[in-house]
């Protein structure tokens, strides 16, 4: 028997009265509920239903199954590009492939969808008309694509009343076709619009009052697919592929041998700069900071002129705007005659030409950048200028800045030697030679009248240096003798001096960066821009 009082009927009625309230607001709430998931439902089971049901057009348009794009047949259908389509195009029908990059509903009837390939970009319109063959469902369907989607579009090519702004392509697509090959995310980390935005841009929204979203730099690189998708990376890669063709096909011309060397090595092939170490079958070994032996002992194996376009590592920890752990290495090596001078010739006409090629032939990449990071046309002379070193300091002292005569110029020195050489003599591109020989590599051969100057030289362009080259010593005594006073364990080299020992002619070369000098041609900020996928000593990924 319980031992509590039972309820008083004044209690018993409040708390019947309050379970009836809450009981009635329940079911309101549950009613709410249930007519919600009702909708929710029907709508489902509208998308489910085949299209085909309620659609004459349904085949017009979806989305492909995984299994007819795996190479499942081949249709014969001719597909144009994107960026061929002109006024001569006018009332063809053309099969299309791009991304997604913008869609604008207007109506239920009618809708606009940019599509890009590459670097061109076209408008198609979607207007529901039985004569067509497009439905308001169709039209539904595209303005439901996420952006960055791939699409297939097939339609007749239309002249538009008014001049586009918002694409590369004065033609549209009068879209009669369109399907789905692969869906992007509906929320992508970084918007395109906002990735390709110059500075001007972000200005004049400041000014108006409007704020912008500004992608960072790390930002981009941690999604850098989406980032290489921009118009000025589309550019900016290109040119970079350009400049990479002309060195080959340069110096091709003047009967030098492509050859590759090996990454992996037992030693530094580098003074003074960092190495990554790793094991190497149990032995000790690094990655490679230059071709620098294996091309000169090429020479000493009779090629007389080699090039090779391979990676380079280096293992500096320079957080800089112009510096990597990894890069692409321009190296090239051949027989001087006479004098060093012939290598410095050689560099002459190969850069005259790659910047004569650029200027000529890629002015619409030019363009592309020069829209997101404008920058002034690379000025350069027909026959490049030559610099002693010693004149390079005196320029600088006479300009207030003091340098150590027998030291390096800092980065600082050698941006205010640019602008200093360009105000003096008109050109963004010289080269500084007679270097002191503390400042170069131990296989670097000393000046015949003072041994304290070395037969070598330093290309600049904007004032930022892209080239070191010299005479390099080819007698393994003296050899031997400057890799022990620069602190190199000679038996770690001891391959490479002793293939001097054999017979090996006077010979000098030169590496440059391929990243740095499309940054400096285009007067970028950051290497990293010229990099695909760079590496840095914070980055790794992706």
């Amino acid at each position: 028997m319980s031992s509590e009082p039972p309820p008083t009927a004044a209690g018993g009625l409040a708390a019947d009265l309050s379970a009836a309230t809450i009981s009635k607001k329940q079911q309101k709430k549950d009613a709410r509920k249930a007519e919600k998931a009702e909708k929710a439902a029907q709508r489902q089971q509208q998308q489910q239903q085949p299209a085909d049901a309620e659609d004459p057009f349904a085949a017009n348009y979806g989305d492909v199954p995984v299994e007819e794009i795996q190479s499942k047949a081949i249709s014969g259908r001719s597909w144009t590009k994107i960026g061929d389509l002109d006024d001569s195009a006018a009332g063809r029908t053309v099969l299309i492939r791009g991304a997604t990059q913008a869609i604008r509903p207007v109506s239920k009837e009618m809708a606009f969808v940019v599509l890009r390939q590459s670097m061109s970009t076209v408008q198609c319109v979607l207007v529901a008309s039985a004569d067509a063959s497009v439905s308001t469902q169709m039209v539904r369907f595209a303005t439901a694509l996420s952006k960055e989607s791939i699409v297939d579009v097939e339609g007749v090519v239309s002249l538009p009343k008014e001049p586009l702004k918002a694409t590369t392509q004065q033609v549209e697509i009068q879209v009669r076709k369109i399907y789905c090959i692969n869906r992007a995310i509906p929320t992508l980390p970084i918007n395109l619009e906002d990735a390709a935005r110059s500075e001007a841009e972000f200005e004049k929204a400041e000014q108006a009052g409007e704020k912008l979203v500004r992608v960072g730099q790390d930002t981009r690189l941690n999604y850098r697919t989406i980032d290489l998708r921009t118009p000025a990376n589309q550019a900016i890669f290109r040119i970079q592929c350009q400049v990479e063709n002309k060195f080959r096909e340069f110096l091709l011309s003047k009967d030098f041998v492509g050859i590759h060397t090996p990454k992996l090595i037992s030693g530094s092939s580098e003074g003074g700069a960092a190495v990554f170490k790793l094991l190497y079958n149990g032995q000790p070994a690094c990655l490679a900071q230059s071709p620098q032996l294996y091309k000169q002992m090429a020479i000493c194996g009779g090629y007389e002129r080699v090039f090779e376009v391979g990676p380079v590592f280096r293992a500096e920890n320079s957080n800089t705007h112009r510096h990597l752990c990894e890069f692409v290495g321009l190296d090239a090596e051949m027989e001087i005659k006479e004098h060093y001078f012939e290598v410095c010739d050689i560099i002459d006409g190969l850069f005259v030409s790659i910047f004569k090629h650029l200027t000529e032939n890629c002015k619409k990449e030019l363009e592309t950048i020069n829209r997101q990071y404008p920058f002034e046309p690379l000025q350069y002379l027909e026959k490049t200028l030559k610099l002693t070193y010693e004149e390079g300091i005196q320029m600088l002292k006479e300009a207030g800045t003091e340098i150590e005569p027998m030291g390096d110029l800092n980065t600082e020195s050698e941006k205010k030697l640019g602008r200093l050489v360009k105000e003096k003599y008109g050109t963004d591109f010289f080269i500084l030679y007679r270097y002191p020989l503390g400042v170069r590599p131990f296989y670097t051969m000393p000046c015949y009248d003072n041994p304290a100057y070395t037969n070598s030289f330093d290309v600049f362009i904007r004032g930022e240096e892209i080239i070191s080259g010299a005479q390099r010593i080819h007698t393994p005594e003296l050899l031997a003798k400057r890799a022990t006073e620069c602190g190199i364990d000679v038996s770690t080299i001891s391959a490479y001096i002793e293939s001097f020992s054999y017979g090996a002619p006077p010979h000098g070369g030169f590496g440059v960066g391929l990243e740095r000098v499309v940054m400096l041609f285009c007067a970028l900020n950051n290497i990293r821009k010229t990099s695909m996928f760079p590496r840095d000593p914070q980055r790794l990924v992706p």
